[in-house]
């Protein structure tokens, strides 16, 4: 796996979990599919923004506000 590849998937799973800290309610798989049903995780996946070079707290505002709007796909 490359360091872009890496840096992908601790977003993900940094996302994820902010999430169950926020919601205790919710199972790691039902939060990885508020991520993967995100804008913000094709944001993230995307070679060209380089969303996965910010801070795991500015993009999970992203994602929090996706959420607030219901906006997922």
């Amino acid at each position: 796996m490359n360091l872009e590849m890496e840096m992908k998937a601790y977003m993900v799973n940094r996302l994820a979990m902010m999430l169950i800290e926020r919601d205790a309610d919710l199972t790691m798989e039902q939060a990885l599919g508020l991520v993967f049903n995100s804008d913000t995780y094709l944001r993230v996946m995307n070679e060209k923004t380089h969303f996965y070079y910010q801070s795991p707290m500015y993009v999970f505002a992203f994602l929090d506000q996706e959420l607030k709007e219901g906006k997922l796909r």
